[in-house]
């Protein structure tokens, strides 16, 4: 992504998610897909509780993940 080029939504968390978490956004993405049979504010409390994420940090990724898996 070229630097004119800023990310929107969710997508804008993600710089802040890998450098606050250390780990890259697919790690969570995958996390995310391994919990597809819970609704958004589940896999959200999952992030905060057992990654101790930050609600927007948490919600971002969940609300990406989410619009992904409706092509």
């Amino acid at each position: 992504m070229s630097p004119e080029a800023k990310a929107k939504g969710p997508a804008s968390y993600f710089p802040s998610i890998e450098k606050t978490y250390g780990k890259p956004v697919g790690h969570w993405l995958a996390l995310l897909a391994s919990m597809d049979d819970r609704k958004h504010m589940d896999m959200v409390a999952a992030l905060k509780s057992e990654h101790k994420m930050g609600h927007g940090h948490a919600n971002a990724l969940v609300a990406y993940h989410r619009a992904q898996r409706k092509d």
